[in-house]
């Protein structure tokens, strides 16, 4: 496997996750931050009672920062006053409102390698904390958030929040495909060098300021650790519930688009090579085979699925060699596009218009190959039923998916591995 250069990691990529060394002099291991706007009764409390449970229960060192958002009470005078008794805590003042706006502030000039955020009303139980960073801590994972809907969780909330909470995490499954289980949980943590250079890709200055770090990280590979909490609700939070979702909804939509487009570099986001365990060679088999099959063997099924669905559809109106020839471009557009992304890892629009129309080469093979058993069957059996047709048209299609990964892998995404590797 091959090393991290003495020289440091290639630029805009991120380094070799490591155990972070103990003991460094001056320097905390934790930066836990409180965004903050007109909390001048509950902020007090909340930064004592969580520097108590540190000095107790953090075997590191560790700093709090209170980013107050544009407070007009208060709040600054007692963050300051905070700052000044408690060598650990200190205060930032910022003159305009936003949650994602004062943690890209603060995480973006912080010296600790750990960075993590917490709501000032501490619903979210403390005991969580160490279990939420010691991943981070430990060179395993690169980002780290609470989760109020894992199995095991114990929260007490009303049933609209609840209903909210679950609305909203479903949209982010089925619109971003989010793999993550609660989005909105104000707890999470993050290393270092994955922020500096994740959070410049990140647009929102808000509440969705979170929830695109986290889809924008789990789109580029990063690993990202989730914790169940137990979690209170605070019946006096003051979250505009409506405003909140809308300029979510925005934020989804934007996201979306992106990812769509291929118009965001997370290809800067890539670890060096062999950080990952994927990127091992396998004796007797060509670098990245193994990954590009599972791969491909996924989007095949279904593109196959999508395929017959839509022969079936075409069927209705259409005779079987032109509802074949329909549904096999469509789906071949369609699993191009896939296979260009997930099982070759090609992103962005460069060359995209040239591969697809080298698959659509493929794809005249596929059409040969499905329309010439076609015409075969019909020869034979003169009015075939339906579920005939789509029995022949399946084995037919094994054979061509068969060709069309060898095509791909060595004529149409040729470069891909080394590509790839380089780009690391």
């Amino acid at each position: 496997m091959r090393t991290q250069s003495t020289t440091g990691p290639t630029p805009g990529t991120l380094p070799a996750r490591e155990h972070l060394p103990v003991g460094a002099a001056g320097r905390p291991v934790l930066d836990v931050v409180i965004p903050v706007y007109n909390e001048e009764k509950d902020l007090e409390p909340c930064v004592l009672r969580l520097h108590e449970h540190l000095s107790r229960t953090f075997p590191y060192g560790f700093r709090i920062t209170v980013a107050d958002n544009a407070s007009t009470d208060s709040t600054p005078v007692v963050a300051a006053g905070l700052a000044g008794e408690l060598p650990e805590v200190r205060s930032v003042r910022l003159e305009q409102k936003g949650r994602g706006r004062a943690l890209r502030t603060v995480w973006s000039h912080s010296d600790a390698p750990v960075l993590a955020y917490m709501d000032v009303d501490l619903s979210t139980d403390l005991n969580a904390l160490l279990p939420l960073v010691a991943p981070l801590i430990s060179g395993h994972s690169d980002l780290a958030i609470g989760s109020r809907l894992a199995r095991s969780s114990r929260v007490v909330r009303g049933p609209k929040r609840e209903f909210v909470s679950r609305a909203y995490n479903l949209i982010l499954r089925g619109s971003l495909a989010a793999r993550f289980s609660d989005a909105q949980c104000g707890f999470k943590a993050i290393r270092r060098e994955v922020a500096e250079r994740l959070l410049p890709m990140v647009e929102d200055s808000g509440w969705f300021f979170d929830t695109e770090m986290l889809v924008l990280a789990e789109r580029a590979g990063l690993r990202i650790h989730e914790v169940p909490v137990d979690w209170v609700d605070d019946p006096e939070s003051s979250v505009h519930i409506v405003r909140t979702a809308s300029e979510d909804l925005k934020g989804v939509w934007r996201v979306g688009r992106a990812l769509a487009t291929g118009s965001l570099p997370l290809d800067r986001l890539a670890r060096p090579f062999g950080d990952d365990p994927r990127d091992r060679g396998l004796a007797g088999v060509p670098r990245g085979l193994a990954r590009q099959l599972v791969g491909f063997c996924v989007v095949g099924a279904l593109s196959t699925l999508f395929y017959l669905a839509l022969y079936s559809l075409f069927r209705t109106a259409a005779g079987p060699q032109l509802a074949n020839a329909a549904a096999l471009l469509v789906s071949a557009v369609v699993n191009t596009a896939a296979n260009r992304r997930l099982t070759f890892g090609v992103r962005g629009p460069d060359r995209a218009v040239r591969h697809q129309a080298q698959g659509l080469v493929v794809f005249g093979i596929g059409l040969a190959l499905t329309s010439g058993s076609l015409a075969a069957l019909g020869a034979a059996t003169g009015d075939p039923a339906h579920s005939t047709e789509l029995a022949v048209l399946i084995t037919a299609n094994l054979a061509a998916t068969v060709l069309r990964f060898l095509l791909f892998r060595l004529w149409v995404f040729p470069d891909s591995d080394s590509t790839a590797r380089t780009s690391r």
